[in-house]
């Protein structure tokens, strides 16, 4: 019993109420976030769309939802979390309102566009809201949480859209719309608002050599210790996706067929739901540059087994060895992520790094398939390289990172004092 209490403290203890409920309104939306999953098979089956006007839907959805990212982060920042958390999440559950009644393909086309904005807009803000709650040394564990969550509710929402999608599309819509509206009222009702706002003086006072004070974007995108790990990180997002977009074409050059996939992506599912939970008591005492390059290493060393595998054996040892590293990499990714961020671009910072995901979507299939195509095996040896590099990275910026964190650090030590809270 003392051990599980202590390994429930390692894991969850001393994390705040609004970080809960936080937590709770993510878990919410995304176990009911299952319409888009069957967005395309929607449109050919039930609105007689052919598969090329299907991925361009598709793709409009994914096209806003990287305006969206950029979107809220800026609204986050200036509005508030708790405002943009509720506007997105409305907006939402309106857009799939009318998404389960319209007919006309350009329609279609237009709302999946705006739900990809409204979407991605809370992003940013639950994390911002989360580093605005949580104190520094248990973030750790808070964006563990967070990543388990989300990894929990896909798994619901997985489960779910395939029943209620044999049932009825427009129930999807529906039943999307109202836990979309179930997580907006637990956020509304429970969750203050935690941004504070830098009082004007204490922007012309403050002095310090690893703040620009560019506005907005342009401090983000001019911070070139941030742009390297974002760059670090849009290598780990590269080697990730290969399991959704690459990986299955080459079981199929090995004779898997799609149930083998099925069971491959199953395991990594279900190791994440039932291990994640295991990860703090690992990682807490460790340097974080350590444990992301471990994980990149251990991504390298899954994904390169692949260049030798012919069997499903071999792809299952395989992806336990990567969810390893996936699992790894989640939370130090998170925090340090929050720590390279000045409180008042907190969630800027956030949407800039967002955005490395649908960039490695787009990248991932594209050069993947040609390096498979042209290739063959040796393409998973090329992405084991790549794993590697980044490992190396990690080590090699590491340091430098810290150290800028240290000096933000106590550089906002200074600051409480010239803050204001938000009206």
């Amino acid at each position: 019993m003392h051990a599980l209490r202590r390994w429930w403290h390692d894991t969850a203890g001393g994390l705040p109420d609004s970080f809960w409920y936080l937590w709770a309104g993510l878990l919410i939306n995304r176990a009911g976030a299952f319409a888009m999953l069957f967005l395309s098979l929607y449109l050919t089956d039930a609105r007689g769309a052919s598969e090329a006007v299907a991925g361009t839907v598709v793709g409009a959805y994914g096209a806003g939802g990287a305006v969206g990212v950029l979107f809220g982060g800026v609204l986050a920042d200036r509005w508030g979390r708790r405002a943009t958390l509720l506007a997105a999440h409305l907006a939402t559950a309106a857009l799939m309102v009318a998404l389960a009644f319209s007919r006309p393909l350009p329609l279609i086309a237009a709302f999946a566009a705006l739900v990809g904005v409204a979407h991605s807009m809370p992003g940013p803000a639950f994390v911002a809201a989360i580093v605005d709650v949580v104190p520094a040394d248990r973030r750790s564990r808070a964006f563990n949480l967070e990543f388990w969550a989300l990894n929990l509710g896909m798994a619901v929402a997985s489960l779910l859209a395939g029943l209620v999608a044999e049932a009825s599309f427009t129930a999807l819509f529906l039943i999307d719309a109202g836990a979309t509206l179930t997580a907006a009222a637990v956020i509304g009702w429970k969750v203050p608002e935690t941004l504070r706002r830098v009082a004007p003086a204490a922007r012309t006072s403050l002095r310090t050599p690893v703040r620009p004070r560019r506005p907005g974007l342009l401090t983000v995108l001019s911070d070139r210790i941030f742009l390297v790990f974002v760059g670090l990180t849009f290598v780990l997002a590269v080697l990730t996706l290969q399991t959704s977009t690459i990986m299955p074409l080459a079981m199929r050059a090995d004779g898997l067929g799609p149930s083998a996939y099925g069971v491959v992506v199953a395991l990594g599912g279900a190791l994440i739901v039932l291990g994640q939970l295991f990860v703090p008591r690992l990682i807490d005492r460790r340097r974080k540059a350590v444990v992301l390059a471990a994980s990149s290493a251990l991504l390298a060393v899954g994904f390169g087994t692949l260049a030798v595998a012919d069997d499903l054996v071999v792809y299952l040892g395989a992806a336990v060895v990567w969810t390893a590293g996936s699992m790894l990499a989640a939370p130090p990714n998170a925090q340090i992520n929050a720590d390279l961020a000045p409180p008042d671009l907190r969630a800027r910072y956030q949407s800039v790094f967002y955005l490395t995901f649908p960039a490695a979507a787009f990248v991932a299939p594209m050069l993947g398939g040609v390096s498979l195509q042209f290739l063959g095996d040796r393409h998973w040896l090329i992405v084991g390289g790549l794993g590697l590099l980044a490992a190396v990275g990690h080590l090699l910026a590491g340091p430098q990172r810290e150290r800028h964190v240290d000096a933000l650090r106590r550089a906002a030590d200074r600051e409480p004092a010239d803050r204001v809270p938000t009206s």
